[in-house]
């Protein structure tokens, strides 16, 4: 069983930034791609951003193209999304998940593992 904990949410102003990370404990990540995907208030759970197990393949998605970035340390069993330009719409549930293979997934479905969340919350 791979334990997700994702952490780096908060409160921040319009024009922020922050960077979210997703770790696991007593298991390698290197063998999963590792996505994020995010639920706002009164919404169904879309997919923000993957990254392959060796980094090689990443998508993000339309809404937040050129505002974040996802990256990987699988030395450190780390999986970063740095969060800039953040705008009031961006204000959600953020999890990370974990997929075993050599893909980069967009759907949930092809999820393995997920975290518990963290809330992001962003002032106008």
């Amino acid at each position: 069983q791979v334990q997700l904990v994702e952490s780096g949410g908060g409160l921040v102003q319009a024009g922020g930034s922050l960077r979210l990370s997703c770790t696991t404990s007593g298991h390698t990540f290197s063998r999963y791609a590792v996505g994020w995907f995010r639920q706002a208030p009164g919404k169904e759970r879309e997919f923000v951003a993957v990254i392959s197990w060796s980094g090689g393949s990443q998508f993000i998605t339309n809404s937040v193209k050129g505002r974040f970035t996802i990256s990987r340390d699988n030395a450190k069993n780390t999986v970063g999304l740095q969060m800039n330009s953040l705008t009031p719409e961006d204000t959600a549930v953020y999890n990370c998940a974990a997929s075993i293979g050599n893909g980069a997934p967009r759907t949930q479905s092809e999820y393995d593992y997920w975290g518990q969340g963290t809330q992001v919350t962003v002032s106008s």
